[in-house]
């Protein structure tokens, strides 16, 4: 396989200048991790630099280069987070102007931390494509250079440093390395270095479940434009990997594995455990991936390393974390079972469960005959345990449903358990969705007033645990034939929903 547009990458990494502001940061064992998976476990600890992300190294080293080259008058980049902090930083270090576009959605704490690096900040649009836009367009002026997040090769050879520093730090071979994938600008500097100097190892991206646009591309055999994307891991929420990038990382990238949000969220933990530091979602995600990794192929005794790539989170997010943990170690069991609504059984189904640790029980007197429980569970030995602890319940006569990998009964039912639709509506019709929306001031207010009064709303739960979106779960008076209708209305709205009348958990709680 002949490197070509990696070997030029790799001369540009070696000639970087990150070093000005960036840390050599440590390659330390998860010695814990390591036991648990039989591999000995990494971690690339980016979370420890200026500005607790390696966003730094690639910013800065684009804008020195820059400025050795051109008169630059002021620095334009957009980013909701992690690349704002590293040009602001940067163009700090070297007297430079900077203004940073970013969403109105972004949280207060990264808006504060951009501007006490000395950096203007101009809120524009809901998303990280509006602000970009607004960025791009405000660059043209004379003297005003746009700095890209990652599709820039200046940009990606200061994120390769990072593959540079661990084949440096590691005393035996690397056997694989675990990179997380938004753009595609530390995925493409990483691979091109370890590719060039060790080719036997492996790279294997990792990305969100609801962010896959890599893995999209490669299936695709091009560069693919998702429609959407999910938020939660808002450091890769990237639609399309980038026009420099893709070709790079098409030479030589071995694999990409995608992870669930709450598979994210027990890697985020497992570094807990490990650094007792807090990794925001995407710089957890490289861990998620190993770990999935390791189990599906059966690996023992390899030299694995995961790249932490950042620790900016909010902290209001931590509820939702946590929440989602033992979903993500497989470690929790969500039922929806049904039980005869008459004396004694309650108590009955109880003790049927046995010593199974109780994470959450609702119930509620329903209809004259039955009744459904909505009941969570530990269960210590995974997806083994879970099909055991089912299958004897249907042999005590019950017939439960498994809600482990339901999103809407985790975001919404699990909270909402008890509301039945009155005998008037059930027989007229009621029809279900589930929208997000961006989260700002008034946001809530604003998605009502598009929805209008056309449609009588006949459920409505909304949630947020500080995401850039709001989450909600609303019901309609309308029958199947209004059904249709419905749908092109709430299109028009423009936000992404997905329709869940007919979802299992719907329909034992709240139908």
């Amino acid at each position: 396989m002949e490197l070509v547009k990696s070997k030029r990458i790799l001369k540009k990494i070696n000639a970087s200048n990150v070093y000005d502001v960036a840390e050599i940061s440590p390659l330390t064992r998860a010695n814990y991790l390591s036991k648990e998976v039989h591999n000995n476990i990494f971690l690339k600890r980016e979370d420890l630099q200026a500005v607790f992300s390696f966003k730094l190294r690639g910013a800065y080293n684009k804008i020195f280069k820059l400025k050795q080259k051109i008169e630059i008058k002021r620095v334009i980049a957009a980013s909701a987070g992690n690349h704002a902090q590293g040009v602001a930083y940067s163009s700090r270090k070297l007297n430079l102007k900077a203004t940073i576009f970013m969403p109105l959605t972004t949280p207060s704490i990264k808006v504060r931390a951009v501007k006490e690096m000395g950096a203007q900040v101009i809120l524009k649009g809901d998303t990280y494509d509006e602000a970009y836009k607004h960025a791009v367009s405000f660059s043209k002026k004379p003297g005003y250079v746009f700095i890209h997040p990652f599709d820039d090769s200046e940009v990606i050879a200061g994120q390769g440093t990072v593959g540079k520093e661990i084949l440096d730090q590691s005393k035996n071979k690397i056997d694989a390395i675990f990179v997380p994938v938004g753009g595609g600008g530390l995925l493409a500097g990483v691979g091109s270095y370890i590719k060039c100097v060790q080719p036997g190892t492996k790279i294997i991206g990792v990305e969100p479940e609801e962010a896959a646009g890599l893995f999209a591309a490669l299936k695709a055999n091009r560069r693919v434009k998702l429609k959407e994307v999910g938020l939660f891991v808002d450091g890769v929420a990237v639609k399309q990997v980038g026009k420099i990038t893709y070709p790079i990382i098409k030479e030589w990238i071995d694999e990409v594995v995608t992870v669930s949000v709450d598979e994210i969220c027990a890697a985020v933990e497992d570094i807990f455990q490990e650094t007792r530091t807090i990794s925001e979602p995407a710089g957890a995600l490289s861990l998620a991936g190993l770990k999935k990794t390791t189990k599906k192929k059966s690996w023992k005794n390899k030299n694995l390393v995961a790249i932490n790539s950042g620790a900016n989170l909010n902290f209001d997010r931590l509820s939702h974390i946590v929440e989602r943990v033992q979903l993500g170690e497989k470690k929790e069991v969500l039922l929806s079972v049904r039980i005869p609504e008459k004396k004694g059984s309650f108590r009955k189904f109880c003790r049927s469960l046995g010593k199974k640790m109780i994470t959450e029980f609702n119930y509620r007197a329903d209809e004259k005959d039955r009744a459904n429980i909505f009941v969570a569970c530990t269960v210590s030995d995974g997806i083994k345990e879970k099909n055991l602890f089912i299958r004897e319940l249907q042999n005590k006569g019950y017939f439960p449903r498994d809600l482990s990998s339901n999103e809407m009964a985790k975001l919404h039912v699990k909270h909402m358990v008890g509301g039945r639709a009155p005998l008037e509506l059930t027989k007229y019709g009621e029809q279900i969705f589930r929208v997000e929306f961006p989260e700002r001031p008034g946001a809530l207010m604003d998605f009502l007033n598009q929805l209008g009064d056309k449609w009588n709303i006949t459920l409505f739960h909304y949630r947020n645990q500080g995401s850039a979106y709001g989450r909600v779960l609303v019901g309609f008076q309308a029958n199947l034939q209004e059904a249709d209708l419905l749908e092109k209305h709430l299109k028009k709205i423009g936000f992404p929903f997905w329709s869940e009348t007919s979802n299992s958990a719907y329909l034992s709680f709240l139908a």
